[in-house]
């Protein structure tokens, strides 16, 4: 494992003892109900995330897409709360932070992708692990972590990461972490007709949230063709309706559990 990709499970692992443990019994989501759902609009201020071969950022498209999910699960009676409702920064943790807080029910941040190659295309969605599904995972990951470019201290072996995270990632979050991801996939994958599946890594912005989560990354900027199609009303309408829909389906799937487990 390589320097970076052992530099960013540090960052994750330090951050995570840091805040799960001291918040999780105050902060974690009660099962028996699902009303609040927090958007993660990754990026902005001074980091623009990704950019388009015709200039268009990574930070503007995400936060517009976030602001039409929020809009349609308001409609659904969902409530919602926003790491980000403009331009600016904000820290992982506190995108994490804001979302204990709130004492949501699911977490999603909303990401575009880029790639060396412009042909590159379709939506992915991730769910955390400490073993990225495949390098090409693990490269999103990287890239949504190095805010700035920046590094930090590294420590001779990820094997120390991997024991310090394993019970704090191992929980009922994970099932309906997978659970949400696979929803929404299937939803976005009916759109074009691309899809690149559901995929794990260890993505700073999801170890830290008490609940279920998932990261979205709605298309590829450094497509010209999807990078026009991200930036139309058109699009970003039906992938927040897309996005809606599958949240919809995960909360009234958790209800029915609930009530048979209730008639038990």
């Amino acid at each position: 494992m390589d320097r970076r990709i052992r530099m960013n499970l540090v960052w994750i692992a330090l951050f995570t003892l840091g805040t799960v443990t001291t918040t999780f019994a105050s902060d974690v989501a009660p099962y028996d109900r699902f009303d609040l759902v927090v958007i993660d609009p990754g990026h902005g201020g001074a980091d623009y995330g990704a950019r388009g071969a015709s200039g268009v950022r990574e930070k503007d498209v995400v936060l517009q897409v976030a602001r039409r999910i929020g809009a349609s699960l308001i409609a659904a009676k969902i409530d919602v709360v926003f790491t980000r409702e403009d331009d600016r920064f904000v820290a992982l943790s506190e995108r994490s932070a804001i979302a204990n807080r709130a004492h949501g029910d699911l977490y999603l941040s909303i990401h575009a992708n880029s790639a060396k190659s412009g042909r590159a295309r379709g939506p992915e969605t991730y769910f955390l692990s400490v073993d990225a599904s495949d390098e090409a995972a693990m490269r999103v990951a990287m890239m949504e972590n190095d805010i700035f470019g920046q590094e930090g201290a590294v420590l001779d072996s990820a094997d120390i990461v991997a024991g310090i995270l394993g019970d704090l990632i191992i929980s009922d979050h994970m099932r309906s972490s997978s659970e949400i991801a696979g929803a929404i996939q299937r939803n976005l994958a009916r759109l074009n007709g691309d899809s690149r599946g559901v995929k794990q890594a260890p993505f700073v912005v999801l170890m830290g949230v008490n609940m279920p989560a998932a990261l979205i990354e709605i298309g590829f900027l450094t497509n010209p063709n999807e990078a026009r199609r991200l930036r139309t009303q058109q699009y970003q309408d039906a992938i927040a309706n897309a996005v809606a829909r599958a949240v919809r389906s995960y909360r009234d799937a958790r209800h029915a559990r609930l009530k048979q487990e209730d008639s038990r």
